[in-house]
């Protein structure tokens, strides 16, 4: 099987689980009970104005026509019209692609900021750890790691909200973090870019400290096992340096794990800052899914084009990580040929 034929194949396969999954999604969310739409109508609407209304929502249609336009709205990833289809809640039906896109892109500032900064402190940190196993610098870096690894994300954030917030700023005036989201109107600019930043930089931060650990363990350890292989041996015995064994062979040969986790923790990006988000009062992503799940903001559509987003970064991520398997990995390559 060539490389083409293999991707082709897993293109092909993650579709089909694509459609598995938003088919679910759809069944799941038409099974609760109660009219989402009918909550949002005045009970002193004239009866048939209301039932224009829910037409025009198309909650009256029957299933498969619903079922057809669900695809519709899912498959075309909100980029075109109807763009993920008409929020019920949003102001005058705003198109919930446009409410995402603010939202996505604070979310994705956030976690995808806090997952570069685990791996830049991470993976060179726990290359340092290997190569000194039984130092002062291996015994630091691995009590470190295990301690943020161990305590809860939220409990090192609320820490650093009362010592930022109530401490430094409240008692003595010193303001070094903010410890609330308040970006100026969506403009999409760099000024606006900028300014999200700065005032999520204390989530970020907090995020990369209570996740860094996790990064550190794991190269380490994978580190140290290619460091006994025959193949680093025979490097050694040949004369070249350490430094040449330690990056050119072994950690050479771990890249295809360490790129397997670097894309399989893609999706959290999406989906995985739902306390971050509720503690700091961001406006992300996550925060706007559990509004849409809740009594009196109910919006199933937004609910199920957030779960498509996620299940399709899911997939995604896996076919990428398949496709650096095949490029990192020669064996992978010549199984590919027979």
């Amino acid at each position: 099987m060539t490389l083409r034929t293999y991707i082709i194949k897993r293109v092909v396969i993650g579709i089909s689980i694509l459609w598995i999954v938003a088919t679910l999604n759809f069944v799941i969310f038409s099974m609760q009970t109660g009219n989402p739409v009918a909550y949002m109508l005045d009970p002193k609407m004239d009866p048939v104005q209301r039932e224009m209304l829910l037409d025009a929502y198309g909650w009256n249609d029957p299933w498969i026509i619903k079922y057809l336009k669900y695809l519709r709205n899912m498959f075309t990833f909100g980029i075109v019209y109807p763009y993920f289809g008409k929020s019920i809640v949003l102001d005058k039906g705003e198109f919930i692609a446009h409410a995402m896109v603010p939202r996505l892109i604070v979310t994705i500032m956030l976690l995808g900021s806090a997952l570069i900064g685990r791996i830049i402190v991470g993976v060179p940190l726990g290359i340092l750890s290997a190569s000194k196993r039984g130092g002062k610098l291996d015994v630091t870096a691995v009590g470190i790691s295990l301690l943020t690894w161990g305590v809860p994300p939220f409990f090192i954030q609320l820490l650093a909200i009362l010592f930022f917030g109530r401490y430094l700023r409240d008692i003595y005036g010193i303001k070094i973090f903010s410890t609330t989201f308040n970006p100026p109107p969506y403009t999409g600019d760099l000024s606006w870019l900028l300014a999200g930043l700065q005032q999520l930089l204390l989530p970020i931060l907090t995020l990369v400290l209570a996740g860094f650990g996790s990064w550190v363990l794991y190269t380490r350890n994978l580190l140290i096992d290619a460091l006994t292989q025959d193949f680093v041996l025979t490097a050694r015995a040949k004369g070249l340096s350490e430094r040449a064994v330690l990056y050119k062979h072994a950690f050479k040969s771990i890249l295809p794990p360490i790129s397997t986790m670097v894309t399989l923790s893609i999706p959290g990006i999406i989906t995985g800052a739902i306390i971050t988000e509720s503690l700091f009062g961001i406006n992300g992503i996550g925060s706007w899914y559990m509004s849409a799940l809740s009594y009196d903001t109910a919006d199933y559509g937004i609910a199920q084009a957030v779960l498509f987003i996620f299940a399709a970064l899911v997939i995604l991520s896996n076919l990428i990580a398949d496709i650096l398997y095949g490029i990192l990995d020669p064996r992978i390559r010549v199984g590919m040929r027979r």
